[in-house]
């Protein structure tokens, strides 16, 4: 399969070549570009304006009328304006061009004007095993269905009436039992990667990248891979007595063990992969993942008095959802507070009424010594 060509974030046609002169990007198409006999050089228009594609066509000897538009070239079409956007991060692009992958598959030949919103949840409901993917899938179509729409290819919204599956509690923290058992059972870098998740709080994306070099005054001092804000992790005792007992090199402190790929870092996804091989073969971990331990650190952090801002930067995540994830712990926080004051008032109470009973027991009896 041809490797796609790209200039920044958006992938090049065929024939098509991008060069850039003082910051501006040029588009111009040749044929046989590298080889002994290169063809003409022809300009073309900006790759985000409306008369590129018929001038492309037309240098491709394709008839200048623009043939039927199907739902794979209007995603091809909708995914260059995403990338195109200012602002947009990579991850979120590559977030809409994955989330969209079902309805390539589903649809991909047919015209986006014959698309409803029962077709969408059809195929919305057929993922409902993986609520998850299927919120994913049903948010890019959100923003699709409305490009469709801007630019006339639709003449309905193909999500209209559709609602995303409702959030469950979230990625829960562990318990300790649940912390007890598995740092007992799991081995290896599965095991290593548990510690750093563990009591770090760190997202997955950053736990893989780290190394010796991130260690600083006793923490880990790394910029987030996802929002890209500097962060500075305090090494807690425990992490630091395990880690006494880590033979370490140059590069990630994870690393793949065993076979051909012995000593490689790792991405997310295939630390994800190994630590849920090992986590379903040990009772009283099944459904746990890796994230319920960024909730796990969270929690603590919470619980030992640390404010929201602290967390933040321990952590990198927003505010909200440090509040968020917090939300058991703030919550249980508040309600022994609450019984506190209570107890509290009602003993007061009760020392309130001892007193005034016995005043007025010294009262009377100071009356009848008076009488006497």
């Amino acid at each position: 399969m041809r490797r796609k060509r790209r200039a920044g974030s958006i992938e090049l046609p065929d024939y098509v070549w991008a060069q850039v002169s003082r910051g501006k990007p040029y588009y111009y198409f040749q044929k046989g570009r590298g080889t002994k006999n290169p063809g003409p050089r022809h300009r073309l228009p900006d790759i985000r304006a409306p008369e590129f594609w018929p001038a492309y066509r037309a240098l491709l000897g394709e008839d200048n009328a623009l043939p039927p538009l199907t739902v794979d070239s209007a995603i091809d079409k909708w995914l260059i304006d995403v990338r195109a956007k200012k602002g947009i991060q990579p991850s979120s692009a590559l977030f809409y061009e994955q989330s969209v992958r079902p309805a390539r598959k589903a649809w991909g030949a047919l015209s986006p004007a014959g698309l409803k919103a029962r077709h969408v949840e059809a195929l919305f409901h057929s993922m409902d095993a993986i609520p998850g993917a299927a919120n994913n899938f049903l948010s890019a179509m959100r923003s699709f269905g409305k490009w469709l729409r801007k630019h006339e290819y639709s003449a309905v919204m193909i999500t209209e009436g559709l609602t995303a599956h409702k959030a469950e509690a979230g990625h829960m923290p562990w318990t300790a039992e649940q912390l007890a058992i598995a740092e007992a059972k799991l081995t290896g870098a599965v095991r290593r990667g548990f510690f750093l998740y563990r009591y770090s709080g760190m997202r997955g994306s950053d736990v893989v990248r780290l190394c010796p070099h991130h260690i600083d005054d006793g923490g880990f001092e790394i910029i987030t891979q996802k929002r890209k804000v500097p962060i500075f992790c305090p090494i807690l005792p425990e992490l630091e007595t395990e880690m006494a007992g880590w033979t370490t090199v140059d590069g990630p402190l994870l690393r793949q063990q065993g076979g051909r790929a012995d000593g490689k870092p790792y991405t997310r996804k295939l630390f994800s992969k190994h630590f849920a091989a090992q986590r379903d073969k040990i009772a009283g971990l099944a459904g746990l993942t890796l994230h319920g331990l960024r909730a796990t650190a969270v929690g603590r952090y919470r619980a030992g008095g640390m404010t929201v801002p602290q967390i933040c930067d321990i952590v990198g995540m927003s505010p909200a959802m440090v509040e968020r994830y917090s939300r058991n712990v703030d919550r249980k926080a508040s309600a022994k507070a609450g019984v506190r004051q209570m107890l509290q008032t009602e003993q007061e109470a009760r020392i309130a009424k001892q007193s005034k009973n016995a005043k007025q027991d010294g009262s009377k009896n100071n009356k009848l010594g008076n009488r006497r």
